[in-house]
Order: C-alpha cells, then structure tokens, then sequence
C-alpha cells in the first residue's frame, strides 16, 4: 500500500468527515475508497471512448436503418391531418 498526501479544501474534508462519521470509518479509509471508486470510473470511461474512436477509425459506424430503428423506439411521429 502506497500513502501520499491530498490537499482538498476545507469545505470537501468537512464533507469527507461527516460521511466517515455516518459510516463509522476513518477518514482514511473514506477517501481511500473515493479515490479508488473515481479511479476506476475514469480508466473505464476512457477505455470505453478509447474502444469507439478505434470503432470509427476502422469506419465501423451504424448503417442510416440501424440509427432509424433507435430514433423510432424514443421519438413518435407526428399526427399528420
């Protein structure tokens, strides 16, 4: 396990405090998991971003029937009349 300082500002380790006291948990382990938790969110988030810019660079786009098949699930068309 590595230990490193975090400056945060006075109001975010008030907030850090207050959730580690309703947790019953030290403020240590609190922000240990917040971090971890923002962590692995960003590394899956760019993966993902990552995997769709290879998508479109291999020009593997949806075909125009595919995208109006999504688009006529959410959007109803007009009452013409």
């Amino acid at each position: 396990m590595t230990t490193f300082t975090v400056h945060v500002s006075e109001a975010t380790a008030a907030k850090l405090d207050e959730l580690a006291e309703r947790l019953d948990r030290p403020r240590a382990d609190v922000a240990a998991r917040a971090i971890e938790d923002f962590v692995e969110r960003e590394a899956w988030q760019l993966a993902e971003i990552e995997a769709g810019l290879a998508e479109a660079e291999r020009g593997d786009f949806a075909s125009s029937a595919e995208v109006a098949h999504v688009i006529a699930k959410y959007v109803k068309p007009a009452i013409q009349g």
